[in-house]
């Protein structure tokens, strides 16, 4: 079996896997990060959403060791020494959920947005979050966390 080196939220690993192995099946099973989640095994809802290198990536599309030598973030990887990301606190604020299962892709796809673009407008933040899909909310309040996410951010210097 092949030999995968990458960091997954800061943590080196190094790890034998199938060369058939998906992303998202290294990081739920072995990995155990089950936050981030199976929808449709074919990459168009975003419940699998990930970092890698920065980048959102549908970790049910990519096999594992396309990742090699890669610093992967999961959800798991947002909060920084015990304390919610500023986007989750938003999300949360916001009402930007409702039953969870599209929140974490939510999350990392705007993480990517905001780091990408720290003062996103209303439509650069819909074309971003466009490949993730939730049954619930109707995105409104989705919308809502972001350009709060994006404002503390500001006022906290961070960007």
């Amino acid at each position: 079996m092949p030999t995968l080196r990458l960091t997954v939220n800061g943590r080196p690993v190094d790890t034998e896997v199938e060369a058939g192995t998906l992303l998202v099946d290294l990081l739920r099973g072995p990995l155990r990060l089950t936050g981030t989640h199976v929808g449709c095994d074919t990459g168009q809802c975003g419940a699998c959403t990930v970092l890698v290198d920065g980048v959102a990536v549908r970790a049910c599309a990519q096999l594992a060791l396309q990742v090699h030598g890669c610093a992967v973030t999961t959800v798991e990887g947002l909060a920084q020494g015990g304390q919610p990301h500023v986007l989750q606190e938003a999300f949360m604020q916001c009402h930007g959920l409702q039953c969870g299962f599209c929140t974490p892709g939510m999350l990392m796809s705007a993480a990517a947005l905001l780091k990408a673009n720290p003062d996103p407008s209303e439509a650069q933040i819909v074309d971003a979050l466009d490949g993730n899909l939730c049954r619930c909310t109707g995105y409104v309040n989705i919308v809502a966390a972001v350009q709060q996410a994006a404002r503390t951010l500001a006022e906290r210097g961070a960007r």
